[in-house]
């Protein structure tokens, strides 16, 4: 897959640019709404072009009935994975919110102690990677072409 050069800086003022977008389960449109994936799609869009797959349809529980790492998967067919400890602003995370489950949220890093995402309730905004958070991190990832 070939895709230009994107600057960190790039990714981190398109992700903000997405702050305060309502939360919408599946919706992935900039001062619409979006979910966590819809955030990071918006952010490929934004910076790289054209997403290279759209998701299937899926139901606020696809994790708890697939029984399959799907996110995790996707993320390994576009983005160059990373360990957990060593992503940097403009990074996607990637969370399990128990142990024993499915990865199924993601966020984009704006600092070593900052995420911008999107849950369920809320709008997209910028929040601390707390010690909750950090316990649930299961892999980093950072998109194709990023100096």
């Amino acid at each position: 897959m070939n895709h230009s050069v994107v600057t960190r800086a790039a990714l981190l003022e398109e992700a903000r640019s997405w702050i305060g977008t309502p939360y919408r389960h599946q919706a992935s449109v900039k001062g619409v709404g979006c979910d966590c994936l819809g955030l990071v799609r918006g952010v490929w869009r934004g910076c790289l072009g054209a997403e290279p797959e759209l998701p299937p349809p899926y139901a606020p529980d696809w994790a708890e009935a697939g029984g399959a790492e799907t996110l995790q998967q996707a993320a390994l067919r576009h983005l160059r994975p990373l360990p957990s400890t060593e992503f940097a602003a403009g990074d996607v995370l990637l969370f399990r919110y128990r142990d024993g489950c499915l990865a199924k949220h993601v966020a984009i890093a704006s600092a070593a102690d900052r995420m911008i995402h999107a849950h369920d309730g809320a709008s997209v905004c910028e929040i601390a990677i707390t010690p909750w958070w950090r316990r649930r991190l299961v892999q980093a990832f950072s998109f194709p072409g990023v100096q």
